[in-house]
């Protein structure tokens, strides 16, 4: 049986790879802007099961078996979800309203076997709290161009953790990869991630 990642999120790429999993690329190509749901967490489980469920029907028509890892994650402030900035002003403006605030993060993840395409799926969620940022600050970090690629204009892993004071609940699922509840998924399809003397599966 084949992993593969349907994303091309060099984030989750680097999650799975430190803990040891072997694992394909293929993107989804599925249009997060395409579609609604009544809630934050709603969406990105929606998602994460599209985005696994396409990849995995593709495998299922040329009769691989491969079992498939979708994920989505959005910013939620006030209840209002905020996706990826659509240019640098929109970055510059969700910035803004996150400055010294509290916001979640919600992160769907999904599994789909090929073999049934039927799909296995969760939402984990952790509030975040930004600093008070200054407009420098602000227009450096969108002039980096680090956000325009991440949920709520920002990345916690890299410049953006400068803006975060304080986070309650799992730091992976601001990253976009809450690795503790995926291993659990995994598991109940017999991936194995250790080994009997306590290292990472090949």
């Amino acid at each position: 049986m084949q992993l593969v990642l349907a994303s091309t999120s060099p984030r989750r790429r680097e999650l799975l790879e430190r803990v040891g999993l072997r694992f394909a690329v293929e993107p989804s190509g599925i249009d997060e802007r395409a579609t609604a749901a009544p809630s934050p967490s709603q969406l990105v489980e929606q998602l994460a099961v599209q985005k696994a469920a396409s990849v995995a029907e593709r495998h299922r028509a040329t009769g691989s078996n491969a079992l498939i890892i979708g994920s989505d994650t959005v910013v939620s402030l006030d209840g209002e979800v905020l996706g990826k900035p659509r240019d640098a002003a929109e970055a510059v403006q969700m910035l803004r309203r996150l400055s010294g605030r509290w916001h979640e993060v919600h992160t769907g993840i999904a599994l789909v076997p090929s073999w049934t395409l039927k799909a296995v799926s969760d939402v984990c969620r952790t509030r975040v709290r930004f600093a008070e940022l200054s407009e420098t600050e602000i227009e450096a970090y969108v002039a980096s161009g680090e956000p325009m690629d991440k949920a709520g204009a920002y990345g916690i892993q890299a410049l953006g953790a400068l803006l975060v004071a304080e986070i309650e609940g799992d730091y992976f699922t601001v990253m976009g990869l809450p690795l503790r509840r995926l291993y659990e998924l995994l598991q109940t399809f017999g991936v194995t991630v250790w080994t009997t003397a306590g290292e990472p599966a090949p």
